[in-house]
């Protein structure tokens, strides 16, 4: 018995234990493979969105220094001029080049309007942003995803059709209309509900940041503008997660674990809830990335110094370099976020591996 007990040796004189480290070996050549392949593919996106970023304004007809300059230069001397500080007098091949070795350097050009670095514009309007959809995306994937888990684990009850109902009927709304509403009602005020919370802007004038009583002040500034983007974003995730719950809620493995005595709690909790949540990584990871494009509406109906009222900003001009930088770094966010979910999906599910 003990001599049964130890490694036998199979065909070929290779041992249990040389055929446990080949598998291990192999789950991790599959992964390292598959991680490979993911950063390759993110690599040739990026080529792609630096390419698209580059021609998108350029196939435009017309003379490019003329459509920037909008009438102003009365001379040809200063559209020459024009054309020698942005480099359009040069062939496009060699335009493309300075535009991948400023880019890569990080230089995006100056801004037209404001006459600052594109890249310093853009760093100092992110963090309104950041903290604008980011804290509404954390609170609507939060939020969501425990709507879709008790909607889908109580399927037909009175929770799952009104929680189903109403954020349906919010996800149908526009998100501009949906924060016009908030203003008139809480921050104009309507009938005996005053105005409880200012119009727009990011914090009031006399606030001081850094100080305890200016991030208060903040927090009441962007109260409705997050609340607009949570409700406006939460069937996202509650519908995703519920139809995911769903699906699962029929497998043979779930049948196995309540055989083996879990409760309901745990077999939702460690084995349902965790496979659901596959579909519902990809859509957390995309909206993350989606942080630093902003909602170009929300910002311009509150007022919010971030990307998209930047970019409503630049269309007006036209300033070219900023609008080629807002879509250059969101083109990157939404590349970086794809990549990091195809990632944490590959650790979740070994399937996708293969």
């Amino acid at each position: 018995m003990t001599i049964l007990g130890r490694a036998d040796y199979g065909r070929g004189g290779e041992s249990q234990e040389d055929n446990l480290d080949s598998a291990s070996s192999g789950r991790h050549g599959t992964y390292g493979r598959y991680l490979l392949g993911r950063c390759l593919g993110s690599l040739g996106s990026l080529a792609f969105m630096l390419l698209l970023s580059f021609f998108l304004f350029r196939v435009l007809p017309g003379d490019p220094a003329r459509t920037l300059g909008r009438g102003r230069f009365t001379t040809p001397e200063q559209l020459d001029e024009f054309k020698r500080t942005y480099g359009l007098d040069q062939p496009l091949p060699q335009q493309f080049l300075t535009f991948l070795q400023n880019t890569l350097s990080g230089d995006l050009g100056i801004s037209l309007r404001y006459r600052v670095p594109v890249s310093d514009l853009i760093l100092d309007r992110m963090w309104p942003t950041i903290l604008l959809v980011g804290t509404s995306t954390i609170l609507a994937g939060a939020i969501g995803i425990w709507l879709g888990v008790r909607g889908a684990w109580e399927r037909g009850s009175k929770f799952d059709k009104v929680s189903t109902g109403g954020s349906l009927t919010l996800y149908s709304m526009p998100e501009w209309w949906l924060g016009l509403l908030f203003i008139a009602v809480f921050a104009v005020g309507w009938g005996p509900i005053p105005g409880l919370f200012p119009t727009g802007g990011l914090h009031s004038i006399d606030a001081e940041p850094g100080t305890i009583s200016g991030v208060l002040d903040t927090i009441w500034h962007l109260f409705l503008p997050v609340l607009t983007l949570t409700l406006a974003y939460l069937a996202d995730y509650a519908l995703i997660m519920r139809s995911s719950l769903l699906d699962e809620l029929g497998e043979d493995y779930l049948t196995t674990a309540r055989a083996k005595g879990l409760r309901d709690v745990q077999v939702r909790n460690r084995h349902a809830v965790r496979n659901a949540l596959l579909p519902t990584t990809t859509v957390v990871a995309l909206s993350l990335g989606f942080v630093v494009t902003g909602a170009i509406t929300i910002e311009t109906v509150f007022s919010i110094p971030g990307l998209g009222l930047l970019a409503t900003e630049a269309l007006t001009v036209p300033d070219y370099w900023v609008l080629q930088g807002t879509f250059l770094v969101a083109s990157f966010a939404v590349i970086l976020a794809n990549l990091a979910a195809n990632l944490v999906y590959g650790l979740l599910d070994p399937r996708v591996r293969t």
